[in-house]
């Protein structure tokens, strides 16, 4: 009997983060420490974005280093896991009637490898990535999640990697610098709803206006909390792993479900 795995989403701001020694990494590593080790991962990355739903479907994934102007020692860090090929099989059966498509020419991006590399230091467990796909509404993004949610049963974590509120374009160059007023509030309204299981106030953020237009000036670190949200279900716990805000306007929240 497998136990049932908890959703996560995790935040991943910066690269700079897969060497930093911060609260941020350091919630991780407990985390990490704290899980059931899983089956196999699948992880909904803010950084796989496309035309179609892909998921990725390979012996070996290819680690992406999708980040350029960075110190040296993140680029000699090496993560590669197997790809889990027996389970995206099963998953590509589940979801195939959304339109999901099996896709070699990906591997693990950074908002992948950036998160496990703390979790899982190890690289043991087998790793997929689904990715965001462009043409759909909020709405079906989150059914894809529902979809999903069946295989928490079935021993596989599943993950969003983003981030709640990703604004690089007002981002301070002071990581630990203080944060606007509308990051935190939009990041507080969230968290609430998630705690809340209130799904319709993140699938209509739109709704809340200049505040939703700050926190996600355009919606790819966004879209993998609809993923996990609809994965949760109403009874799950909903534990605050770690809350903070980098560059003034990144949101570090991490959120664990079940």
């Amino acid at each position: 009997m497998n136990k049932k795995m908890p959703v996560l989403f995790l935040s991943h701001g910066s690269p700079m983060n897969v060497v930093l020694d911060n609260e941020y990494t350091r919630s991780l590593i407990k985390l990490g420490q704290e899980l059931e080790i899983p089956k196999a991962i699948i992880i909904i990355s803010a950084h796989f974005k496309t035309k179609g739903t892909y998921l990725t479907y390979s012996e070996k994934p290819k680690q992406i280093y999708d980040f350029y102007g960075f110190p040296e020692e993140i680029y000699n860090i090496k993560y590669e896991p197997f790809g889990g090929k027996e389970y995206a099989e099963k998953i590509y059966s589940e979801l195939k009637e959304e339109g999901v498509e099996l896709t070699d020419e990906w591997g693990l991006d950074h908002a992948s490898w950036g998160v496990l590399k703390y979790l899982y230091s190890n690289a043991n467990i087998p790793t997929m990535e689904l990715s965001l796909n462009a043409e759909l509404a909020e709405e079906e993004h989150y059914k894809i999640g529902k979809r999903l949610a069946k295989f928490r049963e079935e021993g596989i974590l599943i993950i969003g990697s983003g981030d709640i509120v990703h604004n690089l374009g007002v981002a301070s160059p002071d990581v630990y610098g203080k944060p606007y007023e509308w990051a935190e509030a939009f990041d507080n309204y969230v968290i609430d709803s998630v705690k809340s299981y209130n799904h319709k106030a993140i699938l209509n953020y739109k709704a809340l206006g200049d505040i939703s237009k700050l926190a996600v000036p355009t919606d790819e670190h966004f879209l993998p909390l609809l993923y996990v949200i609809g994965a949760q279900e109403k009874d799950d716990k909903v534990e605050v792993i770690h809350k903070s805000i980098q560059n003034s306007s990144v949101s570090m929240s991490c959120i664990k479900i079940g």
